[in-house]
Formats: structure tokens, sequence, C-alpha cells
């Protein structure tokens, strides 16, 4: 054990204190930021181009009014044909002419819009709304249908879904839920994939630099590849936890930053404040009653044991090759896949979590630390039987204890072989062989 600890120690400390790491970890929230930064202006910014139109409704389409809405104003042009006005309405102020023909309102046809340059389809559909909602008033009135007595029957209501048993029951949010559990889904499967390719590189630079006959004179292959892969993660968690802090810090210093983008922003909410209000009653009501400390444990056991089930298998696979990267693409092929289908279980799940693939993958180990993530939001013991959770736990306990026996295996004859091309066949001779 202690010649573990000072594996871990080693790949730990040799890790962090590396340039690279430090430029890494500093870095990526920073660009990260940035992205943020460039989209919150982006999104404030577009579509503030005011657009100014003029209309020749020679159908009295519109019966001479259109609500100005946002940036787009309408101004109705009297005693002016569309041959002579085309020709001169950029010259007088206008961003394009809307011209509506006399038409059968049952069926519509010649409506044109003109414009010097190529209309956004944003643009472009936003005024179609307009013509749209216009033909229906005047169909609606043409049946002797009163739009706003037709508005007025419409419903657009939120159920109310109560979970429990018996006297027992509580408020939930399906929506918030699927997103707590969508969310720690994707972190799992990212993290895998991330700190699994370390673990990998890792192993083969010691063994392209021979520096793991050395150490291997000294130690167990299979210690080796135990602190091999502690030590990385601890690496990886560590990089993980800064760049959360880093986030944080970053996110509280966007209104000293960007000052102007803040004034834009809360201009914008204040007019989006009553829509939004509900909506984030509903948010916070959801996140009430999420159990977050039986979640916390829940995500740091399946990201533990599926990053150790996962990375030995990466480790296994770097020991096997050598100077080859595309040799080495082609044997994690078949430990990306159960990944790449976890995550698509998992998007399944999170929508259906009673569903038969998504209680299968929440049962199977190399599905489990992404697929049962997505599940456990909905409610332990309602949606989730405290059973399947439990068996979900050892089967993942179980799956980590034998992909790591496996890549021991694996590993012990891999890490000093030279000069020749491994295959999954040949790695399943060194596993199985006495």
């Amino acid at each position: 054990m202690n010649k573990i600890w000072v594996i871990i120690r080693r790949e730990y400390i040799t890790r962090v204190a590396k340039r690279s790491f430090l430029l890494m970890t500093i870095l990526i929230p920073l660009l990260i930021f940035g992205f943020y930064a460039a989209i919150i202006a982006v999104a404030i910014s577009g579509g503030n181009e005011s657009q100014n139109i003029a209309v020749i409704d020679d159908a009295s389409l519109f019966n001479g009014k259109i609500e100005d809405k946002e940036n787009f104003s309408f101004t109705f042009i009297k005693g002016e044909s569309i041959d002579n006005f085309r020709l001169k309405y950029h010259r007088q102020g206008y961003t394009s002419l809307l011209y509506v023909p006399n038409f059968d309102i049952s069926q519509p046809s010649g409506i044109t819009i003109f414009s010097e340059s190529q209309m956004g389809p944003i643009t472009k559909s936003r005024i179609e709304r307009v013509v749209n909602n216009a033909i229906e008033n005047k169909r609606m009135l043409a049946a002797k249908i009163d739009p706003n007595k037709l508005n007025s029957i419409k419903s657009d209501i939120s159920l109310i879904n109560k979970v429990g048993k018996g006297n027992e029951f509580r408020k939930g949010s399906s929506e918030v839920s699927s997103a707590v559990g969508y969310a720690a889904g994707i972190l799992i499967y990212i993290c895998m994939f991330i700190y699994g390719m370390m673990v990998m590189r890792g192993v083969m630079e010691e063994k392209i630099n021979r520096i793991a006959e050395v150490i291997v004179s000294s130690v167990k292959p299979f210690q080796l590849m135990l602190g091999k892969i502690i030590g990385i993660g601890a690496v990886g968690l560590t990089q993980f936890v800064i760049w959360i802090v880093l986030m944080v810090i970053l996110q509280f210093l966007i209104p000293v930053l960007f000052p102007g983008m803040a004034q834009a922003m809360s201009s914008q909410a204040t007019q989006a404040a009553t829509q939004q209000s509900s909506g984030l009653t509903a948010v916070a009501e959801g996140l009430k009653y999420l159990n977050f400390g039986l979640i916390i444990f829940a995500f740091l056991f399946y990201f533990i044991g599926g990053y150790l089930m996962y990375a030995s298998l990466f480790a296994a696979v770097g020991s096997a090759v050598s100077e080859d990267q595309q040799e080495a693409q082609q044997l994690t092929l078949p430990i990306t896949m159960p990944i790449l289908l976890a995550f698509v279980i998992m998007t399944r799940a999170a929508a259906e979590p009673e569903s038969g693939i998504a209680i299968f993958g929440s049962m199977f180990p190399l599905f489990s630390p992404i697929v049962m993530m997505a599940r456990i939001p909905y409610g332990i013991g309602t949606t989730v039987p405290w059973w399947q959770l439990g068996l979900s736990m050892v089967f993942l306990i179980l799956g980590f204890l034998f992909t790591t026996w496996l890549a021991g295996k694996i590993y012990r004859t891999g890490i000093l072989m030279y000069g020749k091309k491994a295959s999954w066949k040949e790695m399943w001779k060194w596993a199985f062989k006495s």
C-alpha cells in the first residue's frame, strides 16, 4: 500500500507542477468565460437594427394599422402605386416595402416584400407572422367568428404533478428533474472521456520513454497501474474543482467587467420579467423538493466508480501500444463505444426514467455511471426503487473489480512488450494466461 501511495503522490505532484497544467487550468475557464461573454454580447446586440417598413395595402388587409413590435415599425403609404414607389422607397428612409395586392382571402397570393439586399430569415419570418395573423383575422370575420372571443376560449394550463403514495404527496417537476439528471450524466460522460484518455497517454509516455521498466523493478505492475489511475484521477479532480471555482468567480465579475452589457441585460430582463416569473417560480419549486444530499452522494459514487472502471481499461490499452497513435485509436474503440451508447440511453432515461431501456442502462455497469444519474433526480424510492439503486451500485463495484483485474493482467504483459503490434485477441490471451 505504501508503494501505491508513493506512485499516486508522484503522478499527482509531477503533473500538477507542470506549466501546461497551470496554463490549461487557468486558460480554459478564461476561454469559456470569453465565449460566454461574446454570446451574451451578440444576444444583446443582435436584432437591434430598426426596420422601418413601408406598406402599400391595396387589399385593405390591415385596415390601415399594424402594431409596431420590437424594432419593427410600419408606415402605410397612400396615393402611390407599387410601380412608382418601389423605385424610391429606400431614398425616403424605408428599409423595405411590403406590398399587399388585391387577392381572394381563401387563397392569398402575390404578397411581396421588396428590399435592396437579401432579407435575413428572422426578419422575414417576423413579417410573415404579421401577414399571417392579419389573414387569419380576416378569415374569422368572414366566417362570422369573433377573434377576441376565440382567443378567450383558448386554454393553456400546466398540470400540477403530485408525487407520492398513500397520504404523502409532494409537488414534483419533471422538467427540473430531467435537467438536473441530464446535466449530471453529461458531466460524468465528459469526465470519463477526458480523464480516461489522460491515463492512457500517461501509460504510453512511460512505456515509450522506458521509465516503466525501471519502476516495475521495484513495484508490481498492478500497483503501478492502480497508482497511476488514482494519481491522474486526483489531478483531474483538482483541475475540475479549480475550474468550478474560477467560473463562479468570473460569473460574478461580468457586471464589473462589462457594465454596458449588464445594463442592456437588465433592460431586457425588465421587459421579460413578467413572462419569466412564473417559470422561475416553477424551477425554484422543483429544486426545493430534490434530495441534493443523495444526488451529490450518488454523483460522487458513480463518478469515482465509472472513472476507475474505464480508466483501468484505458490503462490496459496504453500499455499495449507504443508510438502508433492510430493503433491506440483502434484499440480504444471498443472502450469508447459503451460510453457513447450510455450517453444515447441517458437521453432516453432523462425523458422516460421508468422505461425498460432506462432500467437496463442503470443496472449494466458499463452504462450505469451515466444512465443512473439521469434517473436519480426523479426520486429514490419512487421512480427509482431502493433495490434498483443498491443493485446498480453492487454491479458497478463488481464491474470495477473485474475490469481492474482484467486490465492488470493485460498491463503486466503489455507494459514490457516492444516492437509487436497488439490486438484485442492478443490482449485477451495476456489476460487469461497463467
